[in-house]
């Protein structure tokens, strides 16, 4: 599990910074009828490499701040792959 802070309609969608063990995302779309939900269950996916299927919001899917679950990812692990796109260039 993972903290993450959310800030929608931003001009484009990437990890802003890593702070603990609380990831910051911009995300492009606008947070009406889960679409910046569902950006940001595809980004996370692809940006740590795990199927779309085993990313899945816990907590906070109607605020800023939320609890996003990965399935067989340790949060150690999960970290390294954020760190690693933040370096790589987003």
């Amino acid at each position: 599990m993972l903290s993450v802070v959310v800030n929608p309609r931003s001009s484009v969608t990437a990890i802003e910074r890593v702070e603990g063990d609380t990831v910051r995302v911009r995300v492009a779309a606008p947070p009406v009828d889960g679409t910046a939900n569902a950006a940001l269950v595809r980004y996370l996916a692809g940006a740590v490499g795990v199927p779309r299927s085993g990313v899945e919001i816990v907590a906070g899917a109607r605020g800023r701040r939320k609890r996003v679950a990965f399935a067989g990812v340790s949060v150690d692990e999960l970290l390294e792959r954020l760190e690693k796109v933040i370096g790589g260039g987003g």
